[in-house]
């Protein structure tokens, strides 16, 4: 009997562990060596990034640079233009209305009206001027560079259409005196009959 119950604790310890062993593959192993690399790999890696976005920063404000660098020669541009504008609006206004006023097929009555049709273009013109000045002298509305530059190169546009317009002024009475000359030729010549 104690034979037997020898026999059947060591069959049922057998069965119990049985499955339990052949189920088990043992412990897993882990080589330390490869969580160091990692470890150092994912620090590079950190690293690297923080590299890449300094990188990323400092090309950004060149960008920024370079646009303000580029808003500020535009404006430069646009000054440089209106003030040639201007220039040449004086001069235009100045020389075409004196060619015109010392004409005499340009009737008194009409002197102060066309005197007043130049000077009207060249006080808008000055008043540009005093508008640019202003924006280009103090933080005017808060402008940014890029702004400043649209205003002033609207500004320079306008400016170009003023001299349209006293060109086209000017040859009007011109084409008028020119029109008074031939008349004036025609109803002053001798008749040979």
């Amino acid at each position: 009997m104690k034979n037997k119950i020898t026999t059947l604790s060591i069959a049922l310890t057998l069965a119990i562990l049985m499955p339990a062993g052949a189920a088990c593959q043992g412990m897993p192993v882990y080589d330390n060596t490869n969580f160091i690399t990692l470890g150092k790999q994912i620090i590079e890696s950190a690293k690297q990034t923080s590299e890449l976005l300094k990188t990323v920063e400092f090309l950004q404000e060149q960008k920024e640079r370079i646009e303000k660098v580029s808003d500020v020669i535009k404006q430069l541009k646009a000054v440089r233009e209106l003030a040639k504008n201007n220039q040449r609006l004086f001069d235009m206004a100045r020389n075409d209305l004196r060619e015109i006023l010392n004409s005499p097929h340009i009737h008194p009555e009409e002197v102060e009206r066309i005197s007043e049709s130049f000077n009207a273009i060249i006080e808008s013109s000055l008043e540009d001027l005093e508008f640019v000045e202003q924006i280009l002298s103090s933080d005017f509305l808060k402008m940014t560079d890029a702004e400043r530059a649209t205003v002033l190169k609207e500004k320079e546009m306008r400016s170009k259409e003023m001299v349209g317009e006293i060109e086209r002024k000017a040859k009007r009475y011109r084409d008028i005196i020119s029109f008074r000359e031939m008349q004036a030729t025609i109803n002053n010549r001798k008749t040979k009959y």
